[in-house]
C-alpha cells in the first residue's frame, strides 16, 4: 500500500481482506518518496501506485482523496492534507477551512477517492472512484476518524464522520465507496 497512513490502511484492508487481499504497509516494503503535484486525485495516485509496484515487484494500491468545498470552488481539493502548509496537520487545515468558511451560507461540500491499483507486468491497472456529499459544520465534532471529519455533516449518518463509528463511516464514505467499486472489480477477475 503507497501510504503511511494507518488509518487509511485500515479502512483499505477491512475492505480488500473479504476478497483475500493482504494489504503489506509501506513501512514494509521498499521505500518511494513520491511527490504528490498531480492536478488530480486520479493523477497523484496513479502516479504513488504505479512507483510502488515498480519498485516492489508487487501490486501496488494507492489512494488519493480530499475534501471539496463548493464555496471555495473546490478547494482544498488534491492540497486537502497540506491545505494549511504543513502535510497531515489536521487541527490547522480544519482551522484554516473554517476561516475560509466564515460568514458564508453555502456549506456544501463532498469527499473524493480515487483509488488505482498498479500492476507491476504491466496489466491495466483497475481504477475506482467514490464520492460522497455533505456540508461544513461551523465547529468541529466527534473524537473518531481524521483529516476534516470533525467537519463533515453527512446527512446519509445524520452526523459528522467524526461521530461515527468506522463501520458507519465506511458504509458511506468516499474511500468505503472506491473500495467497493475496487473490490468488485478484483472478484470479477478471479472469476475471470
Amino acid at each position: 500500500m503507497a501510504s503511511n497512513n494507518p488509518k487509511k490502511r485500515r479502512e483499505i484492508a477491512a475492505v480488500l481482506g473479504r476478497c483475500g487481499v493482504v494489504v503489506v504497509p509501506a513501512t514494509e516494503t521498499v521505500a518511494v518518496a513520491v511527490e504528490e503535484d498531480g492536478d488530480t486525485f486520479a493523477a497523484n495516485a496513479a502516479k504513488k501506485a504505479r512507483a510502488f509496484a515498480a519498485a516492489n515487484h508487487l501490486p501496488a494500491i494507492a489512494d488519493d482523496s480530499g475534501l471539496c468545498v463548493d464555496a471555495l470552488g473546490g478547494a482544498p481539493g488534491v492540497f486537502s492534507s497540506r491545505y494549511a502548509g504543513v502535510e497531515g496537520d489536521d487541527v490547522a487545515n480544519n482551522a484554516k477551512l473554517l476561516r475560509a468558511l466564515s460568514g458564508e451560507t453555502n456549506r456544501r461540500a463532498s469527499f473524493v477517492c480515487h483509488i488505482h491499483l498498479a500492476f507491476p507486468d504491466g496489466r491495466p491497472p483497475l481504477l475506482a472512484e467514490g464520492r460522497v456529499e455533505g456540508e461544513i459544520l461551523r465547529q468541529p465534532e466527534g473524537g473518531q476518524g481524521f483529516g476534516y471529519d470533525p467537519l463533515f455533516f453527512s446527512p446519509e449518518l445524520g452526523m459528522a464522520f467524526a461521530n461515527a463509528t468506522a463501520a458507519q463511516k465506511a458504509s458511506v464514505s468516499h474511500r468505503g465507496r472506491a473500495l467497493r467499486r475496487l473490490a468488485e472489480q478484483l472478484r470479477a477477475l478471479e472469476l475471470g
